[in-house]
């Protein structure tokens, strides 16, 4: 076979490709050595580059390399959510067919992701937690067919937020057999926020009524 040939057949890895293999490879080092060139190096060795590659491809090293994983933990939830038949679910069932799916992945990674947490949870990198953390319930809720851009779009995306922060907790410690417990206390928190909602829904709407009947009197004295 020709070099040209063998080329086509094996083409060059992409950036973005790079980036998953060592951090997914790193993964398995995080439990020992955390987040940091050291798990990145050897994960980068683990599939076939040299070390330097992981400081080439994270700059910013543990922080850039947290913030890929979740990127490639939420294509793993968004696949899955685009494999399974999503419009014979109820809205409820989506959205935790979506932290299930990100949990199921997270699964074999659970050391890394505990030390990862670890490391969000510094004041100096809350903004990037947050930011992880939005980006993730954002996804789930527009693949679980929510368009919304009032402000029900925040409302819905800052309550699924401290689900899914209860939930990853939660799910660290457990140990029952396939996480039973963990998916027993998501739909447990998800049903406590759809107790929630329609009462937050009328009490904005009993708002929005008393500012109108306030404006209406302040304008016309009526």
């Amino acid at each position: 076979m020709s070099a040209k040939q063998n080329a086509k057949q094996n083409p060059k890895p992409s950036r973005e490709e790079k980036k998953d293999a060592i951090v997914l490879a790193a993964s398995a080092h995080v439990a020992f050595d955390g987040w940091g060139y050291e798990a990145l190096n050897a994960g980068a060795v683990d599939v076939g580059y040299d070390a330097n590659t992981a400081r080439r491809l994270f700059p910013g090293g543990a922080v850039d390399a947290i913030a890929h994983f979740a990127t490639i933990s939420d294509r793993a939830m968004m696949d899955a959510m685009n494999a399974a038949d999503l419009d014979s679910m109820r809205v409820r069932d989506r959205v935790i067919f979506g932290v299930r799916a990100r949990l199921e992945f997270l699964t074999p990674h659970k050391e890394a992701v505990r030390r990862g947490l670890g490391l969000l949870m510094l004041p100096t990198h809350t903004v990037l937690m947050a930011k992880i953390t939005h980006t993730t319930v954002d996804n789930i809720w527009y693949l679980a067919g929510d368009r919304s851009a009032d402000f029900n779009y925040y409302t819905k995306r800052t309550l699924l937020g401290g689900v899914y922060a209860a939930t990853i907790l939660f799910w660290l410690d457990d140990s029952s057999e396939d996480h039973q417990d963990t998916w027993d206390f998501l739909t447990r928190r998800i049903d406590d926020v759809l107790k929630i909602y329609p009462l937050k829904d009328k009490i904005e709407k009993a708002v929005e009524g008393f500012l109108k009947g306030s404006l209406l009197k302040s304008k016309f004295g009526v």
